[in-house]
């Protein structure tokens, strides 16, 4: 196994990988791979934790980082940060991939200074990890009643105490709605790549 950073000859391969795992996953269909196409020139993109996992000299895995922002009721703006998506191949799913290509980044975003990655995910999973309910942390998700916890609202602190005495709500990354925003776009682009079905089946989110 080998992680290592993204190089632009892997662009399509990754988009293609992504599309793979994400495909009839949370929505018939995916959106991730358009998500991740236009994010690499987005400002708040990370390039140093835009990340690769090989096995075998094959990418099966990638994981990319976002600047994102905590806003205090005093108006206050707290520099906080975000991932995803992240994806294993469907081949090499349930095999531990994922959590080690997870954890092998937030390493890298603790070294470069990354002082909180706040993210939506499943605490049964993401716990592993080190998360905790955002909520605990005094972090409450946009769109949200700031009393409620949100389950699948989760943080974690990657230098202790970057958090003490903060309470406010986090705003996920704009761009991460390019599809929504861009439909024909992402119509185009999703038609460059191999046909698949479509499915609506249980436990998806749309």
């Amino acid at each position: 196994m080998n992680i290592r950073l993204e190089r632009p000859e892997d662009y399509r391969e990754v988009e293609n990988l992504t599309r793979e795992a994400f495909w009839n996953v949370y929505r018939p269909g995916c959106l991730e791979h358009f998500v991740l196409h236009h994010y690499r020139g987005n400002p708040d993109f990370i390039p140093e934790l835009d990340l690769v996992l090989e096995e075998d000299g094959r990418i099966i895995g990638h994981v990319m980082y976002s600047k994102a922002k905590i806003i205090c009721e005093d108006g206050h703006v707290v520099p906080a940060w975000t991932f995803g998506p992240i994806s294993i191949h469907p081949r090499y799913k349930r095999k531990g991939y994922g959590l080690k290509l997870l954890q092998y980044s937030l390493d890298k975003a603790r070294q470069i200074g990354i002082g909180v990655v706040c993210m939506e995910g499943n605490i049964d999973f993401y716990g592993h990890a080190g998360f905790v309910l955002a909520s605990s942390l005094g972090i409450h998700y946009h769109g949200e009643p700031t009393e409620s916890p949100v389950p699948y609202f989760l943080a974690q602190e990657l230098i202790p105490g970057y958090l003490h005495g903060v309470e406010g709500t986090y705003h996920t990354p704009s761009g991460y709605f390019v599809a929504d925003e861009q439909p024909e776009a992402f119509e185009a682009y999703d038609a460059t790549f191999p046909k698949k079905e479509k499915l609506r089946l249980p436990g998806q989110l749309v």
